[in-house]
């Protein structure tokens, strides 16, 4: 088999780019502090020449991690979560791939980036290991990182346990970003199918008080006349 490399990566991503597409792509972008170049290639095409190159090695990945176009970085957290789901990854590549997104979290830098590869780069990696990075990722300054503290226990909700959900979603549920909001509002709401007492009990204390973003999609799937009462505390 031909080894596969970043710069083959980038050729092919390269080819796929549309100028029609680059406008899309840009609305998308939320790092208003930084500057970043797009191609113009549509997600599901990335994700499909990630799954192709998903065996990269670690370093040609670091590589599209480090790329100023956005659609390289994009392409870079596919392949990571891609090897992370493998059943045939090996424990010490999933070490190896949760230490990379930690120690280049500056290369993590939109909303998607996150959600694409935070709950099994990182979540699946703490699984079963203590959990205190994610408060302190909670805590920092950065919106990408808190973003990453709470979209990682998606992995832990699928498994049924929602216990770091809600106590990180205590943390940020005051946060002014629009986009922390809506993922607290989005994490509690999934943890509160698997467990309806500890939602209800999490609206209870905090409902008249967090973003009206956070209770909209916190509430969304109850019942009508829960969800009703609920909104009516703001």
């Amino acid at each position: 088999m031909q080894k596969m490399t970043s710069k083959q990566f980038l050729e092919e991503l390269t080819s796929l780019q549309s100028k029609k597409e680059l406008d899309n792509v840009q609305r998308f972008f939320r790092d208003e502090g930084k500057e970043s170049k797009f191609l113009g290639v549509r997600m599901a095409d990335i994700f499909a020449l990630a799954k192709k190159y998903m065996h990269l090695p670690l370093p040609d990945i670091e590589k599209l991690l480090k790329s100023k176009y956005y659609e390289a970085r994009m392409g870079a957290v596919s392949i990571m979560d891609y090897q992370a789901r493998d059943k045939k990854t090996s424990t010490e590549r999933k070490k190896e791939l949760y230490d990379l997104y930690m120690s280049r979290h500056d290369c993590i830098d939109n909303w998607d980036m996150v959600d694409r590869s935070a709950p099994y780069v990182v979540g699946g990696y703490l699984a079963d290991k203590p959990r205190k990075v994610l408060y302190k990722l909670a805590k920092s300054k950065n919106v990408w990182e808190r973003r990453t503290a709470i979209v990682a226990t998606y992995y832990f909700i699928r498994q049924d346990d929602v216990t770091d959900t809600f106590k990180i979603a205590e943390i940020l549920i005051h946060d002014e970003h629009d986009l922390i909001q809506k993922a607290v509002g989005s994490w509690i709401r999934e943890a509160g199918k698997r467990d309806k007492l500890k939602l209800i009990a999490f609206l209870d204390r905090f409902a008249p008080s967090m973003p009206r973003t956070t209770l909209r999609y916190a509430v969304e799937k109850l019942d009508a006349k829960t969800k009703e009462h609920y909104l009516k505390l703001k």
